[in-house]
C-alpha cells in the first residue's frame, strides 16, 4: 500500500487499560498528572518538532488490535502504553509487529522495579525501543525518539 503524501510526521499515541483515567490510580505509582494533562505535553512537543499526533485509548485487547490495524496506513509510527497487556499479550505483540512502523512502548512506572509478575515485557520485545519509570516525561521522550528514528531534524 503506497503511503499518503505529506509534509509533517504523523504519530499515534495509544493508551492501554486504566490508563484515561489515571487520577483513579495510585499516583505513587503513576504520578499526579492525568491523561489529559500529559497529553497536552505531548501535544505541546509535537508541535515543538513539528509533528502531528492522534490519540486512542482502549481498556479492551482486542480494541487496542483495531485501532493499530486502521492506524497503520495514516501514521507514521507510533507510541504505545499496553498498560497491563504488555505483561501478557501475544495478540497485542503480534498487532505492534504487523503495525510495521516504529513503536516505543511507554511505562510511566519503573516495571522492573515493581512485583515479578510484571517483568515479562511481551509486547515491548515488539517494539523499537522502550521507556520506563520516567513517569509522564517518557511520553515525551518517546515522541522525541520517534522523529529521531523516522530521520527528522528536531527544531
Amino acid at each position: 500500500m503506497a503511503e499518503r503524501e505529506r509534509d509533517t510526521l504523523s504519530v499515534l499515541v495509544l493508551n492501554g487499560p486504566n490508563l484515561g483515567r489515571l487520577e483513579l490510580r495510585p499516583s505513587a505509582v503513576y504520578g499526579e498528572k492525568s491523561w489529559t494533562e500529559i497529553a497536552a505535553e505531548v501535544s505541546w512537543e509535537a508541535k515543538r518538532l513539528g509533528v502531528t499526533v492522534s490519540f486512542a485509548q482502549a481498556d479492551g485487547e482486542g480494541e487496542l488490535i483495531g485501532i493499530l490495524q486502521k492506524e497503520r496506513s495514516g501514521q507514521d509510527g507510533a507510541v504505545i502504553n499496553p498498560g497491563g497487556l504488555s505483561h501478557t499479550s501475544v495478540a497485542l505483540r503480534d498487532a505492534i509487529e504487523a503495525f510495521s512502523k516504529p513503536v516505543i512502548e511507554v511505562h510511566l512506572s519503573n516495571v522492573g522495579a515493581r512485583e515479578p509478575f510484571r517483568h515479562p515485557a511481551i509486547t515491548g520485545g515488539a517494539a523499537s525501543g522502550v521507556i520506563s519509570g520516567l513517569g509522564a516525561l517518557g511520553y515525551r521522550l518517546a515522541l522525541v525518539a520517534l522523529v529521531d528514528m523516522l530521520g527528522r531534524e528536531r527544531p
